[in-house]
């Protein structure tokens, strides 16, 4: 499998990315472990993470699959696996009670916290990438950069990452580490797929003209890409088929996935995968690993029988005729662009 390195730094990454949110949950101990297997073993060496996951989330289960990680990274060699990892960040209700209760900002006392129970979780005495998994823009950037910095340092963290934030905050923060001498971020994880496309626009031109790299999550724009909830399916155990019945945070989240205009959009780009011979899912993973800024695209599974249509995607390079007709429906369906 080819690899890309992620920003400017020594680090390279498979072009795929096995995401771990399901383990713990979805997928049990000995079903994340073949999976994890699966993906060595087709080259995959990149593996993301997050202090708070499994999802969906319970308090109780908050941490589960860094340690999950943690027990098979111990039957490989520490070095053939890079490791990805994020703090969550301010306003985040998924780590309640023993989880660092009070979790309100991206200050030193809560990135210390954070690392070091990663750390003990990953068992493990560094972390390849670590991330900030919400931005705080309510506070000055300059204190988490120096914290962040200093577990560079001390050599508990070799680069740094954010995850789900914007072109000014991005921006705001490589001018931060620019200015003070700092580390600054390599990659911005966020959500990218052939149904959201809003990362083309103001942040790519960043990533292009400062080095950054971008790490899509959700290529499949959470499953809804694979199809299953067309024909007004709402399939036992997929993502948000509990959601969609609800209202409140969780309920508009859903809906922002599965709408009239998804749906619509795709049954037409499966239209365009069967003419080319491929499952949906092997063309939604290979049109998110296209772009120059796009360092690996993180995947996800609940189960090992997902994998053979994840990893067809790995070195395909889609013609620009099919790169076209892709943008045509874009353009139709989902928003305006140019």
């Amino acid at each position: 499998m080819q690899t890309k390195r992620l920003g400017s730094s020594p680090i390279a990454v498979s072009k795929i990315c096995m995401g771990t949110m399901t383990f713990g949950a979805q997928a049990d101990e000995a079903m994340s472990h073949r999976i994890l297997d699966r993906s060595l073993e087709a080259g995959i060496n990149f593996f993301d993470t997050a202090e708070n996951y499994p999802v969906p989330p319970k308090e109780e289960w908050a941490g589960r699959t860094e340690e999950i990680l943690g027990r098979w990274m111990k039957t490989k060699r520490r070095d053939e696996v890079i490791i990805a990892t994020k703090v969550c960040g301010p306003s985040h209700g998924w780590l309640k009670g023993s989880q660092r209760a009070g979790m309100t900002a991206l200050d030193r006392h809560n990135i210390v916290r954070a690392v070091e129970a990663s750390l003990k979780r990953l068992d493990t005495d560094y972390i390849d990438l670590y991330q900030t998994h919400w931005p705080d823009h309510g506070a000055r950037y300059e204190e988490a950069l120096r914290a962040l910095d200093d577990l560079v340092d001390a050599g508990k963290v070799r680069i740094l990452g954010c995850s789900n934030e914007t072109a000014w905050g991005l921006m705001k923060s490589l001018a931060v580490s620019d200015r003070e001498g700092l580390a600054r971020y390599e990659t911005i994880q966020n959500n990218f797929s052939l149904n959201n496309r809003r990362f083309e626009d103001a942040l790519a031109q960043v990533c292009l003209k400062e080095g950054v790299s971008l790490i899509p999550y959700s290529p499949l724009g959470g499953g809804v890409l694979s199809g299953k909830y067309n024909g007004g399916k709402t399939p036992d155990g997929a993502r948000f088929s509990g959601y969609l019945k609800l209202g409140g945070r969780q309920g508009i989240m859903a809906q922002r996935f599965v709408n009239e205009k998804t749906l619509a959009s795709t049954e037409r780009f499966a239209a365009l995968a069967a003419e080319a011979g491929m499952a949906p899912v092997t063309l939604a993973t290979a049109w998110s690993m296209q772009p120059e800024f796009v360092a690996s695209t993180i995947v996800g599974a609940t189960h090992e029988d997902q994998l053979d249509d994840i990893f067809a995607a790995s070195d395909l390079v889609l013609d620009k005729d099919l790169l076209a007709r892709i943008d045509a429906v874009s353009k139709d369906i989902l928003y305006p662009m140019g």
